[in-house]
């Protein structure tokens, strides 16, 4: 769905509706138990913002395949906001806290969840901010949108969606439990280009 050029001069395309992310999510879901062989020593951890959000939700999908799972114990949250090396740039963003479930990271299979794949520069972060919690067994990346343009030899092992851009377009996720737009909870993913 295009969205018209507003007065900003920015044209807004939704390429992920609510059901179509709710159904990558789900796949992703599925390829996770797959390639760990079931939920034995699963630990999901999301970045902040929008990847925590969508780590519950992979938590409350894997549970409902498996109900020997409880979503909330294999959990947590990640913080890399101290290990990102563009602080001197963008030197506003706020620490939150990090949340690591019950049974901890060590001998862990840990899944990074994060809303969008660029750079790699914030999942490097994440992985120097995991080496200073403990030693998982295994680190794989799980992401709502791969859009491309790495900076680093970083991949995802779940993608919901590979989206090719141009790097002056800018890929939104929008998730009911953080954005509110026009008053409205909204769950979509959209690609703004400067007109």
């Amino acid at each position: 769905m295009n969205v018209p050029a507003s007065e900003t001069g920015i044209h807004k395309r939704v390429v992920l509706a609510e059901a179509d992310i709710d159904r990558a999510l789900t796949r992703i879901a599925h390829e996770i138990l797959e390639a760990n062989k079931g939920p034995r020593d699963l630990v999901l951890l999301g970045i902040p913002r929008r990847g925590f959000p969508l780590a519950q939700r992979l938590a409350q999908k894997i549970a409902a395949v498996d109900p020997s799972v409880d979503a909330d114990l294999i959990t947590g949250q990640l913080d890399v906001t101290l290990y990102r090396d563009d602080l001197q740039r963008n030197p506003t963003r706020s620490p939150l806290a990090t949340q690591l479930p019950p049974s901890g990271i060590d001998d862990k299979v840990v899944v990074l969840v994060d809303d969008v794949l660029y750079s790699g520069r914030t999942i490097r972060a994440a992985l120097d901010a995991l080496a200073d919690l403990g030693r998982p067994r295994i680190v794989r990346l799980a992401v709502l949108v791969d859009r491309g343009h790495r900076e680093l030899p970083i991949r995802a092992d779940h993608v919901g969606k590979n989206l090719p851009t141009s790097s002056r377009e800018r890929v939104r996720v929008h998730l009911a439990e953080i954005d509110l737009i026009g008053g409205s909870a909204v769950n979509e993913v959209v690609i703004e280009d400067r007109a």
